[in-house]
C-alpha cells in the first residue's frame, strides 16, 4: 500500500487522543454529507420540474414544423405533399392553418387564435389526450374544441346550439371599407369539446377543421400556415429538415420542438445553472471545514511529522499524507451523502412522499448527469480544498 494513503487512512479513522479535534473531523465530514446530499436532491428535483414544464410542449408542439420564410402561408402542390410523406424517417405529418380571431359569446369577447386541423392532426400532436369535457372534432365544419381558459373568460357552454360561438376575421384585401360588417368574416360554431393544456395555451387556441377555416380566412386550398411534422423513432432531425427543404419549392424554415420553444428551454437552462451555482457555493463554504479539520491535524501532529522526517519521508510525501487525508474525507462524505439522496429521491418516485397538492407528487428526476456532476464536483473542490490544507504540511517542519 503506498506510504502516505496508509499514513492518511490510519489518521483519519483512528480517534485522535485531542477531543476537539474529532468534532472538528465529525463537523467536517458531515459538511461534505451534507453538501453532497442537498446538491443531488435539488438537481433531481429540478429535473424532475423541467420535465413536468416540457410535457405540456410536448402534448402540443410537433417534433418539427415547417413555417415560411416570409409570409403567412406556404403553398404547397400535391406532388410536393407526397414526396414529404416519402421522406424516411417522418411518421405523419398534417397540415394547419392558424390566425387571430375575435371570438364572440353572449356578449363576452376574446381575441384567440383559431387552429384549423387536417384528420392526420392527431397522429403527430397528443392534443386529443388533454380533452376534459367532449369530444374531438368530427368532419362537421361548423364546430370548433376550445380551451378550458377560453371557456372560463367567455363562459362557454358546450353543446349549446341556442348560443352560438361567433368567431370574426378581418377580411382580406386592400382599400378602404364603406359598410362595417363587410370588414369581417363571420361564422357561428357549437363547441363539441374542451382541452386543458396550460393557462396560457388553454385561453390561446380554439381548434376547428381546415376547410372550415381555409373558408373563414379565404385562403385557396392547396395554402397552409404551417406543416406540422413526427419524426420516426431513431430518425435525425437535420437530416429530415434537410430533406423538407429540397422538396418545397418555397423558402420555409424549420424548427424543432426546443426551438419552437427557445424562451421556456433558455429560461429552465438559466435557473437549473442558477441553482447548481448556488448550492455549489454552500459546498465551497462547507468544504472550509475540511481545511480547517486537516490543519487542525497537521498542527497536532507535528512531532509526528519530525518523526517521519527525520525516518526518510520526504516534504512531498508528508504532504500527501494530508492531501490524501482530505480527499478521502470528501470522497468517503460525498459517496455516502450522494447514497443517502439517491435513496430518498427513489422514495419519493415510490412512494410520493411530498406532494404539490393532494394528486400531484412533487416531480423528481434520477438523472446520470446530476450523479456524475455532484461526484465531480465533490471531487474537484475537494481535492483543491484538501491540496491548499497540506500545503501547511511545511510550515510544521519548520516550526
Amino acid at each position: 500500500m503506498n506510504f502516505s494513503l496508509y499514513i492518511a487512512k490510519r489518521y483519519l479513522f483512528t480517534k485522535s487522543s485531542n477531543n476537539a479535534i474529532n468534532i472538528i473531523t465529525i463537523i467536517a465530514a458531515v459538511g461534505v454529507f451534507a453538501g453532497a446530499f442537498s446538491l443531488f436532491i435539488v438537481l433531481s428535483g429540478f429535473s424532475g420540474l423541467k420535465d413536468f414544464s416540457l410535457t405540456f410542449s410536448n402534448e402540443f408542439d410537433p417534433d418539427l414544423k415547417v413555417f415560411p420564410s416570409s409570409g403567412k402561408t406556404i403553398s404547397i402542390s400535391e406532388a410536393e405533399k407526397q414526396n414529404l410523406y416519402k421522406i424516411e424517417g417522418i411518421s405523419a405529418s398534417s397540415e394547419v392553418v392558424e390566425e387571430r380571431v375575435f371570438l364572440d359569446y353572449r356578449s363576452k369577447n376574446h381575441t384567440a387564435f383559431i387552429k384549423g386541423v387536417d384528420a392526420y392532426y392527431r397522429k403527430v400532436n397528443n392534443i386529443d389526450s388533454s380533452l376534459v369535457y367532449g369530444n374531438w372534432l368530427t368532419e362537421s365544419d361548423f364546430q370548433v374544441v376550445a380551451g378550458n381558459g377560453i371557456t372560463r373568460l367567455l363562459s362557454l357552454s358546450a353543446f349549446d346550439y341556442t348560443h352560438l360561438l361567433e368567431i370574426m376575421v378581418p377580411r382580406p384585401g386592400k382599400g378602404q371599407v364603406s359598410v362595417p360588417t363587410d370588414a369581417f368574416n363571420k361564422e357561428g360554431v357549437v363547441v363539441t369539446g374542451i382541452y386543458s393544456v396550460n393557462e396560457e395555451l388553454d385561453s390561446k387556441y380554439i381548434f376547428a377543421n381546415i376547410d372550415f377555416a381555409r373558408n373563414l380566412l379565404e385562403l385557396e386550398e392547396n395554402e397552409v400556415s404551417a406543416i406540422e411534422i413526427k419524426l420516426a423513432p431513431g430518425a435525425d432531425p437535420e437530416t429530415v429538415t434537410s430533406e423538407i427543404k429540397k422538396i418545397l419549392s418555397q423558402d420555409v424554415s424549420v424548427k424543432n420542438r426546443a426551438q419552437l420553444n427557445e424562451t421556456l428551454y433558455k429560461m429552465l437552462n438559466t435557473e437549473n445553472l442558477a441553482v447548481y451555482l448556488i448550492f455549489t457555493l454552500v459546498l465551497i463554504i462547507a468544504l472550509f471545514n475540511v481545511v480547517g479539520s486537516i490543519i487542525m491535524v497537521i498542527l497536532d501532529k507535528r512531532e509526528n511529522i519530525r518523526t517521519l522526517y527525520s525516518l526518510g519521508a520526504t516534504e512531498n510525501a508528508i504532504k500527501n499524507i494530508f492531501f490524501m487525508q482530505g480527499a478521502l474525507m470528501t470522497i468517503v462524505g460525498g459517496f455516502i451523502g450522494l447514497l443517502f439522496a439517491l435513496i430518498l429521491v427513489y422514495l419519493q418516485l415510490q412512494f410520493d412522499l411530498v406532494m404539490i397538492t393532494p394528486s400531484l407528487a412533487y416531480p423528481v428526476k434520477i438523472k446520470a448527469e446530476n450523479i456524475i456532476l455532484v461526484l465531480v464536483t465533490i471531487g474537484i473542490l475537494g481535492m483543491a480544498a484538501s491540496y491548499i490544507a497540506a500545503s501547511r504540511s511545511k510550515k510544521a517542519l519548520q516550526a
